[in-house]
């Protein structure tokens, strides 16, 4: 099959042009945020700069002499909201929302050079031709302030989608404007990006179905629109490092992304995915419907393609196994890696220690429910959001985990970074969490008991095995709870649950939580792990010696492999709690 872009593009306009808004010459949407950045409340509908500017570059791409006026109009309207004065610290970037200024956002996002100027570019490189002389003028000044904030922010080559979003901006302006030194950041800037990727073996932000996605894009972009060799060599190999990294991770019999996902927004593939990954594919993988097919006015005019020789992965079946080192400490040694493995209607995967941020999923499981999929997604819970000072750590031999969640001192509570705790937090509701969700068809927790150590859930023709190898939480008593509604159920080990208390991470002597986990065909087996202090006199009870710094944790896995992890008791500053043991 293949696609006409440009009747998709229309298509797809046609719904835009229903959200036009003329009083303020942008687009209306539905408010969303993902719970930082934006201090908005109670908004149902605002009027995103960053949809303006997609919207005005689509109504230019479409080649109608009528979407010209329209699209200036935006054009001009948007850049007005932008931070010219280079007096300010926001200086070159937009705020999320006409609705919110800058001096409204906590903190502002500073990723808004990058994504509002790759729009401006694309319209100044693609139509000069039909813009006023006057626009034009505002859209270079608009794209050298952006440039000059992207360039002051410098973000390294770990940060996968903004270094390359950057490295267009900046080049792709440079080339435009015949400014070299812009273009020659840009470039230097890829080359970096490339040089690290090609160290590390992957991308920084690994297997992000949301961010790997945005990364074809814009190495896809820079491929396309520069006339320069070397940029475009370099996109090209790393555009090649990136679609094997999606192909080799796509289980088929679930149709799902496979875990780990670095930074994921969506546990479950979105239609947005789908439609890119068959558009990417030129119709060769039938994942939706042609009618179904959800065009992103970002594609066009970009040759996104997958290569062939990666096809046939998206369809695979057998058994395999993926290992990739994620990072790695001052002397060489892996500290993050992470684990992907594949049989039949079973995919699970891990890292090995990270933060349980809410855009993390550090133990993400699929399995082959019918003709549908069932997900399981592991969670830490401070009164209900995922809480980013709760750190992970695992073992994994195929489907078998050893992990165990410790806690940090001064790490952040509902973001890595943003709203760092300093030590204590207040709840009135913490747990971790195996959600379930998908089909839940053919989902059952059988002879669930509050106080059992094993908890076993059958999903159609596998099941979750979960034993509780240890368990102290500065002497609050913990349970099993088992909720379930139409889209999710939840196995959640309480830890508290009550009046809103405050927790003192600094002076607990112990929080550890230790379980060993398998999803397998059949019944699984009975779990044969177990956890204790590590090489210390203790007490029988989980309450242990005041000297008990460390658990030693064992499972002896289905295939007779010995997982084995040494956590530590009491929590402890954050680059002490993700160091290798």
């Amino acid at each position: 099959m293949s696609f006409d872009h440009k009747q998709m593009l229309l298509q797809q306009l046609d719904s835009w042009h229903k959200e036009y808004t003329p009083e303020v010459k942008m687009v209306r949407k539905p408010f969303r945020t993902p719970g930082y950045h934006s201090t908005l409340k109670n908004v149902d509908y605002t009027h995103p700069t960053l949809a303006a500017f997609i919207y005005a570059l689509g109504l230019l791409d479409s080649g109608l002499p009528e979407n010209v006026e329209r699209a200036s109009a935006i054009i001009e309207k948007v850049i007005g909201l932008q931070d010219q004065n280079r007096e300010n610290a926001t200086f070159g970037i937009w705020s999320w929302f006409m609705e919110e200024p800058l001096t409204m956002m906590a903190p502002p996002d500073w990723n808004w050079a990058d994504f509002c100027g790759k729009r401006l570019v694309l319209a100044e490189q693609r139509h000069s031709g039909l813009l006023s002389p006057a626009l034009r003028e505002q859209i270079r000044h608009a794209l050298f302030c952006a440039c000059d904030a992207i360039i002051k922010r410098n973000v390294g080559p770990g940060y996968t989608n903004i270094a390359i979003m950057g490295a267009f901006v900046t080049l792709l302006t440079g080339e435009v404007y015949g400014h070299k030194p812009y273009a020659d950041y840009g470039l230097e800037r890829l080359r970096k990006f490339s040089d690290y990727t090609k160290e590390l073996g992957t991308f920084q932000e690994y297997n992000s179905p949301t961010y790997t996605i945005v990364a074809i894009q814009e190495l896809a972009s820079i491929h396309t629109a520069t006339s320069q060799a070397e940029a475009k060599e370099l996109s090209a190999g790393m555009l090649d490092v990136a679609w094997r990294m999606v192909a080799e991770h796509f289980h088929a019999p679930s149709r799902q992304w496979s875990g780990p996902h670095s930074r994921s927004y969506s546990t479950v593939m979105t239609p947005e995915v789908l439609s890119f990954l068959q558009m990417a594919s030129g119709g060769v993988l039938s994942l939706r419907a042609n009618e179904d097919i959800i065009y992103n006015l970002d594609w066009y005019g970009n040759e996104i393609h997958c290569p062939e020789a990666y096809l046939p992965a998206f369809q695979h079946t057998e058994t395999s196994t993926i290992l990739q080192a994620i990072h790695k400490d001052e002397w060489g040694r892996t500290v993050n890696e992470a684990t992907t493995y594949m049989s039949g209607p079973i995919s699970v995967g891990t890292f090995s220690k990270d933060v349980m941020w809410n855009q993390r999923r550090n133990l993400l499981g699929y399995t082959q429910n019918g003709d549908s999929f069932s997900y399981i997604h592991l969670r830490f819970l401070h009164d209900g959001y995922d809480y980013s000072s709760a750190v992970y750590s695992s073992v994994q031999q195929q489907a078998d985990i050893l992990f165990g969640i410790g806690f940090c001192t001064n790490g952040g509570d509902t973001h890595i970074g943003l709203d760092p705790i300093d030590g204590t937090i207040e709840a009135s509701d913490l747990r971790l969490r195996f959600e379930i969700g998908g089909s839940l068809e053919q989902v059952e927790a059988h002879a669930f008991e509050p106080a059992a150590k094993a908890i076993s859930v059958q999903i159609a023709g596998t099941t979750m095995n979960v034993k509780t190898l240890f368990a102290a939480f500065d002497a609050e008593s913990t349970s099993w709870e088992l909720t379930r509604d139409e889209q999710k159920l939840c196995l959640d080990y309480v830890v508290y649950a009550g009046e809103r208390k405050r927790f003192d991470f600094r002076s607990m002597q112990q929080a550890l939580l230790v379980f060993a986990f398998r999803l397998s065909e059949g019944d699984g087996g009975a779990l044969d792990a177990s956890a204790d202090y590590a090489g210390m006199e203790t007490e029988a009870s989980h309450g242990g010696s005041a000297d008990a710094c460390e658990v030693y944790a064992e499972f002896r896995t289905a295939n007779g492999a010995n997982l084995k992890l040494t956590l530590p008791l009491q929590p402890a500053e954050k680059q002490e709690m993700m160091r290798l043991r």
